[in-house]
């Protein structure tokens, strides 16, 4: 398993986490795939940083990949059927070119579902670009399942991947 340490990405650090963003939208631009073809939403950033809610991974030092990670179930995605308070939510999720292919992304997606237990949820979801079959195929491989593709006209993503969870147990508490 790859090592890496997450935390919080701290307000200094808004350029790194749009720079993680801006060169993951060039690749997938380079390889003919539409995702995130606009420059990263500055403000919403910027309010995720301050909630706690934007996250680093860290290698030897150096920012290597982000993600944003909360309880934000978005309503044009996510209904009362599918009971969005029992999850947190991914969002953003990117690696840098140079730490690709190093098992990062596992290693989020391990520690996201870990915070996520630890918060008594029983899923981890996330939405995805719906043309983004790779990304698809990733995600799967990580142990999350499609849950349904919601396709709006107005939106690019809404392929809906949901991983479960497991409870946290506490060995001294037990």
């Amino acid at each position: 398993m790859t090592t890496v340490d997450i935390r919080p990405a701290r307000p200094d650090e808004l350029a790194v986490v749009e720079a993680l963003l801006t060169e993951a939208s060039a690749w997938l631009a380079s390889r003919g795939i539409d995702q995130w073809q606009y420059p990263p939403h500055r403000d919403r950033l910027t309010r995720a940083i301050r909630r706690g809610e934007c996250f680093l991974a860290v290698r030897h030092g150096k920012p290597v990949a982000t993600m944003r990670l909360d309880d934000h179930a978005d309503p044009e995605f996510w209904s009362d059927a599918d009971q969005p308070d029992t999850a947190l939510y991914i969002h953003q999720m990117a690696v840098a070119r140079t730490a690709a292919g190093q098992g990062i992304g596992a290693a989020m997606l391990d520690w996201a579902a870990d915070r996520a237990a630890r918060a008594g949820k029983a899923w981890l979801r996330l939405d995805a670009w719906k043309t983004n079959p790779g990304l698809h195929a990733y995600y799967t491989g990580q142990g999350f399942a499609l849950v349904r593709i919601v396709d709006l006209g107005h939106r690019f993503s809404g392929a809906l991947f949901q991983r479960p969870v497991t409870a946290v147990v506490d060995p001294v508490h037990a």
